[in-house]
């Protein structure tokens, strides 16, 4: 089983009761599909940054559960069909080993003290075994040779406008 996060957005205008069975129909449906719920967590109403189906705000959920792989498919088709959820939105929660998790609170991330400016800057260098991509390194040299080009094209108008301008200068 793997541990998955699913946001829900709801329509605005169901009353309360119409909500909470939107939500308790898709719990229901994880738990049919031999899942079970870790956190349901109520976000409240909040402003959509665009419309959807013509609603400026939705009631948000944000549920956490255990389930099998191969039962999010059919559990998102559902989610599809149903007309109180304006947009779904299902990931995968990756654990992170416990040693990890606590070398990462126990590191503070904090900016370098002075006088350690070429440690830090050691410490962003890229590794010294990193290889660049053959694709970068093409772009990079198409994008070089475009802007060589750009440049002895603007060279050349700048030699011909001067070349134009000399004679008048002369004759005045």
């Amino acid at each position: 089983m793997r541990r998955y996060e699913l946001m829900l957005l709801l329509r605005p205008d169901l009353e309360d009761d119409k909500l909470q069975s939107a939500v308790e129909k898709v719990t229901r449906a994880i738990v049919n599909a031999g899942g079970s719920l870790a956190k349901v967590s109520p976000w409240g109403k909040r402003r959509l940054a665009y419309d959807i189906k013509n609603h400026r705000d939705a009631s948000y959920f944000l549920i956490h559960f255990d389930i099998e792989p191969a039962e999010v498919r059919p559990l998102e088709r559902s989610l599809l069909i149903s007309e109180e959820i304006l947009r779904h939105l299902v990931t995968v929660i990756e654990e992170r080993p416990a040693d990890e998790a606590e070398a990462i609170k126990a590191t503070p991330a904090a900016a370098p003290a002075e006088g350690d400016e070429e440690a830090f800057l050691a410490d962003q260098a890229p590794a010294p075994d990193a290889v660049p991509l053959p694709e970068a390194e093409a772009s990079i040299d198409e994008a070089t040779d475009q802007t060589d080009a750009s440049d002895e094209a603007t060279d050349q108008t700048d030699a011909s406008d001067e070349a134009e301008r000399e004679p008048a200068e002369t004759s005045a």
